[in-house]
């Protein structure tokens, strides 16, 4: 077996998808070896990179995959990958045990649709729904919110898109919690 810091990243992308209100969308994981407790379980989209597919082709089609959003505008991205590692004590259960965390690249994007749009429980192609719930909220937030191992790139993704917020209070929908 591979030794943990012998083993590759996984290519991956992220998506901050905002609303008219400068909120953001979360959605609530269905769970995973590698959440601690039940506060941490939120976070925004994200997913793998095919070979050979273009970054921004790849976020968009993850996003779709996991919430149904096909209307979306573009407004920045992250000119460096964002780097994080699984613990130790999950890697050989994650990802089959081939990685030892995820390099991403990551997006915002303005949600132009209108929340009926948004379908996190049936999404987009028929794929397999990795959220239970879902709900818009304070950029500001979304540190606390997600696996204290993924904190430093939420924590950079907020601070390197935080002028696209105008602020706002949550906004609990799609069966939020």
């Amino acid at each position: 077996m591979t030794r943990y810091d012998d083993l590759p990243y996984r290519t991956c992308v992220g998506m901050m998808l905002l609303n008219a209100e400068g909120l953001v969308f979360i959605g609530r994981r269905l769970g995973g070896i590698e959440h601690v407790d039940e506060s941490h379980v939120w976070q925004m989209p994200q997913g793998g990179v095919d070979p050979g597919e273009d970054p921004w082709s790849a976020a968009k089609r993850e996003l779709y995959e996991e919430t149904s959003v096909k209307s979306v505008e573009k407004l920045g991205e992250i000119a460096d990958w964002l780097i994080y590692d699984i613990p130790r004590t999950v890697a050989g259960r994650s990802w089959k045990g081939r990685y030892r965390g995820q390099r991403q690249k990551w997006y915002a994007v303005r949600f132009t649709g209108d929340d009926s749009e948004i379908d996190v429980v049936s999404p987009g192609g028929g794929h397999k729904a990795e959220f239970i719930s879902w709900r818009w909220e304070p950029m500001q937030n979304l540190p606390e919110l997600i696996v204290p191992f993924k904190r430093p790139v939420y924590e950079r993704v907020v601070k390197e898109f935080a002028a696209l917020a105008q602020g706002g209070k949550a906004k609990v929908s799609g069966g939020g919690s």
